[in-house]
């Protein structure tokens, strides 16, 4: 079974920068496709970028412009660049990783993998 550590949450102000990461505890990205997930409490998780497996990613409306996904395949890591952040993209955020897009991108609750989460706090 393929796990996944999470890095690089925290506080960040609005407008600043963070970047997460996903690094996993073996080479998946010949079978998997990856994504983050997001969730605040009282929500379900909201999808936030996706990966395929041959490289292609997708951003979500609600971020686009202002997120980047990424992946070091050498490093097995899938990385999550957030620029200009706000104090509504405060939340928990997850990798997940499933071997079905369809599954990535609509039924979360189906998916394979998640990582542990990652608190992102955006306030001044």
């Amino acid at each position: 079974q393929v796990q996944f550590v999470e890095s690089g949450g925290g506080l960040v102000q609005p407008g600043g920068s963070m970047r997460l990461s996903c690094t996993a505890s073996g080479s998946i990205f010949d079978m998997y496709y990856m994504g983050w997930y997001r969730q605040v409490p009282g929500k379900p998780r909201e999808l936030v970028a996706i990966v395929t497996r041959a490289g292609t990613t997708t951003i979500v409306d609600s971020v686009k412009g202002r997120f980047t996904i990424s992946r070091d395949i050498a490093k097995n890591t899938v990385y999550l660049e957030m620029d200009i952040l706000k104090p509504d993209d405060t939340a928990v955020y997850y990798c997940a990783a499933d071997r079905s897009p369809y599954t990535l991108r609509r039924t979360p609750k189906y998916v394979e993998v998640w990582g542990q989460g990652t608190l992102v706090t955006v306030s001044s």
